[in-house]
C-alpha cells in the first residue's frame, strides 16, 4: 500500500485522512504515516470500502495458508525435516497476505515513529526468521530437529488482518449517521417550469429559485421556502423533534425533510453543499475527526508504550535465554514474541476517536451537533445551564397582541415607521412589528444600526426612528410589563408602544425538567422585565430569574458563575447571546437563531425546541464514561496480559502464552473497544 504523506493541513485536492491523526491528509487511500491505519474519505458523504475489501481478502488468503499449515505442524502429518519445508511453504505466501502490516513496520523503523504494527511486524519476522533459519540451516541449532513456529507466524499475521477488517467495518458503521443524513434528500422531485408545466426532474439538477411541488409524503429536496399550501412536515430527521410542524406560505423549508398530509410548491433557495442537512454532515464529520484532550494523554501513553514494549520483549528473552529450563533459546523466543504481539496499543489509540466518531453520529441523529471532541468532553462537567428566553424556551414567533400610539402619532404612522426599520432585523421581535404593519407601504431606512439587548436606531423618512426596550427609547415611566412590548420613539420623542406575546415551547416545562434530574442548575437570563420573567418562570415550574439582562449582563453572570467554580453551559439564539455563549464552558445555540449565536457555540441544536439541552448533556455525559470505560479497558488488558505473556505464570502453573493466543488477544482487545464504542449508537437521547 502507498504510504500517506504528513502534513500540517490537507494540502489541495486531498481526499482522505488518519482516524487518529487529523494533520495527516492525501489524495488517495493508503496508510498513516504516524500509526500505520488505514485512511478514511475527508468527504463524509464517501464510502470508500476498498481498505476494508482489501483487509478481507488478504484474511481470506491467509486463513486458507494458515488452516492447512497449523494442520502440518500440530498434527504431525509431516514429520522429520520435510515437515519443515511444507511449513516454510505454506508460511511464506501466509505472510505475503500479511505484506501491508510488514511495510508499516518497516515504515515505522524508518522514520522512527514506533507504532503498534511495529510489534506486529517484529514478533511475525522473529517467529518467521528464526523458523526459516531452523529449516534452510538447521546446523546453527543444537537441538536437532530444531523447533519452528512458522503457524505461530502465520496465525499471527492472520488474527491481524481479521483484527482489521472488523475494525475498519466498525469505522464504516460509526460513520453511518453521517451518510444517513445526507441520504436523506431525494433523488427525484416534480419541478415546475416558468410556464407552469412540470416534469420529473434529477434533484442535483435544481438551482436557486426553483418552483417545486411536494405532495403527500414527498421528501424536501433542498432548504427553500413555502410559496403556495399548508401542510404539517416531519422534520423530525434534523431536529429530533417527533412533533409534526405546520408551514404555510412563507416558511423555511429543510431538505431531507418529508411532507405531510397537505401539498405545498416550494421555491428553492439552497442547493447541494448549502443546504443544512450538508452543513450538518460537515459538521459532525468534522467533529468525528476531532481528538479529545484525554484522547491526547492516551496518545503519549500508547507512544510510550512501544518503545517500553520492545524493550520489554528483548529482557524477556536475555531472562529466559540466561536462566530458563531447557530448551531455552525456544522459551525465550516464544515468550519475547508473545509480548511483542500481545502488548500491541492498538486499544489504546482507538479507545477515545472511536467514542467520538459515535458519539457525534448519535448525537447528529437527534439534532445535537457538537463541533469537536473537546466540547463533547466538556458537556460531561456542565453543572449548570444558563437558559435565555425568547427563541429559546419561547416559540420564537412573537406576535403584535396591542398597538398604542402616543405623543400625536395614529398607529398607523407609528407602526409604518417602526416596520420601516426593523425589517432590516433578524429578531423575532423586529418579526412580530413587521407583521403588524402587514398592508402599509414600508419607508427606506438609512444609517440603521442594531444595538444588541437594546433595539435598532436608523433614519426613515429622514426622521430618527428607535425601537427596543423602554430605556433605549427614551419611554421612562412605562407600565412594569414593558419586558413584553416593544417601544418606538420618533426624533427623540416617545410614538408608542407595540404588546407583544412570544408563547413558551410545549417543551420548556420539559426540558426543565429533564435538567433538574440531571442534577444541574438551571438559570433564566432574560432582557424582559421581572414581572415578565417572573411569570414565565411560574408557568415553567420554579427557575432561577435574572431578568432586564443587557448582553453585557448575561456574559458577566456567566463569568461569575464560572469564577464560583461552577461548570456552565449557555443556551441562547440571538446576537445578543453571543458574548454570553463564547465566555461559557460549552455555548448552545438554537439552529433556527441567529448566525453571530450558532458561530459562538460549541453546541447547535438543530431542533425547534429546548429538549436538546438535556440531551446535549446526556450525550457528553455517555461519551466521557465511555471514553473513560475503553481506556480503562486497554489499561487492564496491557497490564494484564504483558507479564502473562512474559512468563509470570510458569514457575507456580508450567503456563507459556502461545504467540497465536497472544495475537487472538491483541485483536480481540481492538474489537472490545470498537464494540463498547458502538453501544452509543443505541443511546437514549
Amino acid at each position: 500500500m502507498p504510504q500517506a504523506d504528513s502534513t500540517t493541513a490537507a494540502p489541495a485536492g486531498a481526499r482522505y485522512t488518519c482516524p487518529m491523526h487529523a494533520d495527516v491528509a492525501a489524495p488517495a487511500p493508503g496508510s498513516c504515516p504516524a500509526c500505520g491505519m488505514a485512511l478514511e474519505p475527508l468527504d463524509p458523504a464517501e464510502d470508500d470500502r476498498r481498505a476494508q475489501d482489501a483487509a478481507m481478502r488478504r484474511f481470506l488468503v491467509a486463513a486458507a495458508l494458515t488452516a492447512p499449515l497449523m494442520a502440518v505442524a500440530m498434527g504431525g502429518l509431516a514429520p522429520g525435516p520435510a515437515g519443515g519445508w511444507v511449513q516454510l511453504a505454506l508460511a511464506t505466501p501466509a505472510l505475503w497476505a500479511g505484506a501491508p502490516l510488514l511495510a508499516r513496520c518497516a515504515e515505522s523503523l524508518r522514520t522512527r515513529r514506533l507504532n503498534m504494527y511495529t510489534l506486529i511486524g517484529l514478533g511475525v519476522a522473529a517467529a518467521y526468521g528464526f523458523s526459516a533459519a531452523a529449516v534452510v540451516a538447521p546446523g546453527l541449532f543444537p537441538a536437532d530437529p530444531a523447533p519452528v513456529y512458522f503457524e505461530a507466524a502465520a496465525a499471527i499475521v492472520t488474527l491481524a488482518l481479521l483484527g482489521e477488517a472488523l475494525e475498519l467495518a466498525a469505522r464504516r458503521r460509526a460513520g453511518d449517521a453521517v451518510r444517513e443524513l445526507l441520504a436523506l434528500a431525494p433523488e427525484r422531485v416534480r419541478r415546475i417550469g416558468p410556464d407552469g408545466a412540470e416534469d420529473d426532474a434529477p434533484a442535483e439538477a435544481l438551482r436557486p429559485g426553483d418552483r417545486v411541488r411536494l405532495r403527500p409524503g414527498d421528501r424536501v429536496p433542498c432548504d427553500g421556502a413555502v410559496l403556495e399550501g399548508a401542510s404539517a412536515v416531519d422534520e423530525s430527521t434534523i431536529s429530533g423533534e417527533s412533533a409534526p410542524v405546520r408551514k404555510r406560505p412563507g416558511d423555511r423549508l429543510v431538505g431531507g425533510t418529508v411532507n405531510g398530509a397537505g401539498a405545498l410548491v416550494m421555491r428553492v433557495e439552497a442547493v447541494g453543499a448549502d443546504t443544512v442537512l450538508a452543513r450538518i454532515a460537515r459538521l459532525v464529520a468534522a467533529a468525528q475527526r476531532s481528538r479529545a484532550p484525554i484522547q491526547r494523554a492516551a496518545d503519549r501513553a500508547a507512544a510510550a508504550l512501544v518503545p517500553l514494549v520492545a524493550a520489554a520483549a528483548a529482557a524477556t528473552f536475555a531472562v529466559w535465554l540466561a536462566v530458563g529450563p531447557d530448551p531455552a533459546l525456544n522459551h525465550a523466543l516464544v515468550a519475547a514474541v508473545s509480548v511483542l504481539i500481545v502488548a500491541c496499543p492498538c486499544a489504546f489509540g482507538l479507545a477515545a476517536p472511536m467514542s467520538v466518531t459515535v458519539a457525534a453520529g448519535r448525537g447528529a441523529r437527534a439534532g445535537v451537533l457538537v463541533r469537536d471532541a473537546e466540547t463533547l468532553e466538556r458537556l460531561a462537567a456542565i453543572d449548570t445551564v444558563v437558559v435565555d428566553k425568547t427563541g429559546t424556551l419561547t416559540e420564537g414567533r412573537p406576535r403584535a397582541t396591542r398597538v398604542t400610539a402616543r405623543g400625536g402619532f395614529s398607529e398607523a404612522e407609528m407602526l409604518r415607521l417602526a416596520a420601516s426599520l426593523e425589517r432590516a432585523s433578524e429578531h423575532p421581535l423586529a418579526a412580530a412589528v413587521v407583521a403588524a404593519a402587514e398592508g402599509a407601504e414600508l419607508l427606506p431606512a438609512a444609517e440603521v444600526e442594531a444595538v444588541p439587548g437594546m433595539g435598532v436606531r436608523g433614519l426613515v423618512a429622514g426622521r430618527e426612528v428607535r425601537v427596543g426596550n423602554w430605556r433605549f427609547a427614551g419611554a421612562e415611566g412605562s407600565s412594569a410589563d414593558s419586558g413584553a412590548a416593544i417601544h418606538v420613539a420618533v426624533d427623540g420623542r416617545p410614538a408608542g408602544a407595540i404588546a407583544v406575546a412570544d408563547p413558551l415551547r410545549e417543551s420548556a416545562g420539559e426540558a426543565l425538567a429533564a435538567l433538574k434530574r440531571l442534577g444541574v442548575r438551571a438559570v433564566l437570563a432574560t432582557g424582559d422585565s421581572r414581572a415578565a420573567a417572573d411569570a414565565a418562570a411560574a408557568e415553567l415550574g420554579g427557575i432561577e430569574v435574572h431578568a432586564g439582562m443587557t448582553p453585557e449582563d448575561k456574559e458577566r453572570l456567566v463569568a461569575e458563575l464560572r469564577a464560583a467554580g461552577r461548570r456552565v453551559a449557555m443556551a441562547g439564539d440571538g446576537v445578543n447571546d453571543a458574548p454570553a455563549l463564547a465566555r461559557a464552558d460549552v455555548g448552545m445555540a438554537m439552529g433556527t437563531g441567529a448566525g453571530a449565536a450558532i458561530a459562538s457555540a460549541g453546541v447547535t441544536l438543530s431542533g425547534d425546541g429546548p429538549r436538546g439541552i438535556a440531551a446535549a448533556l446526556r450525550l457528553g455525559r455517555a461519551a466521557a464514561a465511555n471514553i473513560r470505560q475503553n481506556l480503562a479497558f486497554a489499561f487492564a488488558y496491557n497490564a494484564l496480559a504483558v507479564p502473562v505473556a512474559a512468563g509470570a505464570l510458569y514457575p507456580a502453573f508450567g503456563v507459556l502464552l502461545d504467540p497465536m493466543i497472544a495475537a487472538a488477544a491483541m485483536s480481540l482487545s481492538s474489537v472490545s473497544v470498537i464494540g463498547n464504542a458502538l453501544r452509543l449508537r443505541r443511546l437514549a437521547l
